[in-house]
């Protein structure tokens, strides 16, 4: 392929050509222009590599890869609020996004503002019509022998970046479940109230598990497209979950009502257990090594990281073709867990993926093969420069 061809690709992949922060985390100000391709941020333990890469992560729905509240985002001595702001550039024009919560805004804690070219957004889930993010961080190290609730947090995530649409549905469901448990808390036995917010369970609780059925299916595709011998292990992936396993081969509704009539079944148990004990907020991610035959949680911990870069970028793969955005991806502290050889199938892959890929590292030498055909910059407690 000729320079030209490559350049021409690069002008369609959709990245953030410029960021700028206002009252971020150990961020008063900055603003620093980005390249297409691959980004490299170096700098030593607590200069502020992850905040950026945190920062980019609140471009899209929830709150953003370390989960954290946003009093704790907001810059320690400011003003209580922080602001996010990016250019887009990509096929559709620039497009300017900004997110963030006002100094002293009570609401904040229930859902920041979002701006997209100067208007008031609806809900962050705009923020999907324009873009993508993905995100691979150490603190995932654990995602196969962590708790389900992880697991169920990651493959929702993989979810929505496909189907904008689940965000909203989990909401639904959860809202109704505490609801639910509510009623028992109370003590309460009206059984039009029970009725009601059943079947609202029963409706959201079965368009989740078929979505992340869905998900499952169309991934497991993508991980078969791996070279099977590759650095990074191809992986069987498959649901846990009552919903699960009926969604796939009963109509909808009648998984409805058999999950409707068993909520109703099951009150006098959790009233018992004072919350919901069976639904999609139960359900977990089952992951196996192929070429070992074993389950991933009973690998390596190398062989657990090589597994989940492999489901990461093939889900990466996913997103593009389906969505016909390639995502933005952030990984986290990635070079320092991973052998050279393969680092150097990494980078392949993210140049095939034509990505904007964000990196970070304590030390810039890992990234070194990347010289040439990646942007370097130094993190220098709140300072972001060029890397001499």
């Amino acid at each position: 392929m000729t320079g030209v061809a490559k350049q021409s690709e690069r002008d369609q992949q959709t990245h953030i050509s410029k960021l700028s922060l206002t009252n971020f985390r150990n961020y008063a100000t900055l603003s620093i222009d980005l390249d297409p391709g691959a980004v490299v941020f170096s700098g030593d333990n607590g200069a502020g590599k992850t905040n950026l890469l945190e920062a980019i992560s609140l471009l899209t729905p929830g709150r953003g890869l370390r989960r954290a509240p946003y009093a704790d985002v907001a810059r320690e001595g400011g003003d209580g609020g922080f602001a996010i702001h990016v250019r887009l550039d990509g096929p559709d024009g620039p497009i300017e996004i900004g997110t963030g919560i006002a100094g002293g805004d009570a609401a904040g804690e229930g859902g920041r503002r979002v701006r997209i070219n100067g208007a008031a957004a609806r809900s962050a889930e705009d923020m999907l019509e324009w873009l993508r993010v993905v995100w691979l961080t150490p603190a995932m190290d654990a995602l196969f022998t962590g708790p389900a609730a992880d697991r169920r947090r990651f493959l929702d995530r993989q979810v929505l970046a496909i189907d904008p649409g689940h965000g909203q549905r989990a909401l639904d469901y959860e809202k109704a479940m505490r609801g639910r448990n509510r009623l028992f808390a109370e003590g309460s036995r009206d059984g039009a109230w029970f009725d009601a917010i059943e079947t609202q369970m029963a409706e959201t609780g079965v368009a989740i598990a078929a979505a992340r059925a869905e998900l499952v299916r169309l991934l497991a595709a993508m991980i078969d497209r791996l070279p099977s011998a590759g650095p990074f292990p191809q992986a069987d992936i498959g649901l846990s979950g009552t919903l699960e396993s009926e969604v796939g081969t009963t109509a909808a509704v009648d998984v409805e009502e058999r999950f409707r009539q068993a909520l109703a079944e099951g009150r006098d148990r959790d009233r018992a257990a004072g919350r919901t004990l069976d639904g999609p907020h139960r359900s977990d991610l089952v992951v196996r090594h192929r070429p070992k035959a074993m389950p991933a949680e009973l690998c390596s911990t190398g062989e657990q990281k090589a597994l989940l870069v492999g489901m990461v970028l093939s889900h990466a793969r996913l997103t593009g073709e389906m969505s016909g955005m390639t995502p933005i991806l952030l990984l986290d502290e990635i070079a320092a867990h991973l052998d050279g050889g393969r680092r150097a199938a990494l980078f392949s892959i993210l140049e095939e993926l034509n990505c904007q890929a964000f990196m970070t590292g304590t030390d810039a030498a890992l990234f070194s093969s990347l010289k040439g055909r990646a942007q370097f910059l130094t993190v220098d407690h709140g300072m972001v420069s060029p890397t001499i």
